[in-house]
């Protein structure tokens, strides 16, 4: 064998352990990168808890009831999630502007808080598949109702901030003045001390507030294009996201979402809602 010959040989050998290295080196990154998430479905399990996100003031999603236990539609399933993946579930409680930063800074794994897909949401995190379906309304007192958005120019509608009613009132509303609140507690307060002509959020638990305050009718019954509630995981968590896409998924076909509707929403908003109303189809 001449030299040129033993070169080439040389030379095809390097590269060849080159790209071994290359390889090797993005096997071990991926798995370092999985282990170093904290909210990835390895570490969650490592760790035997699951952080998620829920309410503690909005019935019937997600509350603290007279005994101080957690209760509430959302809540249920949250700690449904956190049996099937066979660890504990430990409670953060957001309230509605603050549920992308829980995430974007690692406070909760997942977001189970009436969490409704929006465009821009879906810029800053990441959304899995739909277990319920929502569209925007407005209470109003019973004496004095609501049944228009005309009758809203000029005056004052609540609002909680970071919801889907200020987005859609902001962009398509403009002649409404906006009274924003930080949560749902102070935006019903603010409407029983007559701050506003009325109130406008997700119509499905509006009925509910409507039910056990029936001072108030939701005269606007649905506004605005149907909308989706959704969990949230962290943008780029790719493992939580395809289990919990998995979930819902079985949990559609199981009929859990039907058995959570009866006992946890269905006391609460009577005849004017039907299961088919909020829950979503098997596909």
């Amino acid at each position: 064998m001449n030299k040129t010959s033993l070169k080439k040989i040389i030379a095809v050998v390097g590269v060849l352990a080159t790209l071994l290295l290359v390889l090797a080196g993005c096997g071990s990154s991926k798995k370092s990168s999985d282990s170093n998430n904290p909210s990835s479905v390895q570490q969650i399990k490592k760790n035997g808890t699951i952080r998620i996100a829920v309410f503690g003031d909005l019935p019937p999603y997600g509350w603290v009831n007279k005994e101080g236990k957690r209760v509430g539609y959302d809540v249920t399933l949250a700690r449904k999630v956190a049996k099937d993946l066979g660890v504990k579930v430990k409670f953060v409680q957001v309230n509605a502007n603050n549920r992308v930063d829980a995430l974007n800074s690692n406070k909760v794994d997942l977001v189970l808080a009436n969490f409704t897909v929006t465009p821009e949401r879906k810029q800053v995190i990441d959304f899995a598949k739909p277990y319920m379906k929502v569209s925007v309304g407005v209470v109003s007192p019973r004496n004095k109702p609501i049944t228009k958005t005309s009758q809203l120019k000029g005056k004052n509608l609540i609002v909680t901030k970071g919801t889907t009613a200020e987005t859609y009132f902001t962009q398509k509303q403009k002649g409404v003045d906006l009274l924003k609140f930080d949560s749902k507690t102070q935006q019903f307060n603010a409407l029983k001390n007559g701050r506003g002509v009325a109130l406008a959020d997700d119509n499905s638990y509006l009925y509910a507030w409507s039910k056990n305050n029936p001072k108030y009718t939701v005269g606007i019954k649905s506004i605005g294009p149907k909308s989706y509630i959704s969990p949230a995981v962290k943008k780029g968590n790719k493992s939580l996201l395809k289990w919990t896409n998995k979930e819902i998924s079985k949990l559609t076909k199981d009929g859990f979402f039907e058995k959570d509707y009866n006992s946890t929403l269905k006391p609460y908003f009577g005849k004017d809602v039907k299961p088919s109303d909020i829950i979503l189809p098997i596909k």
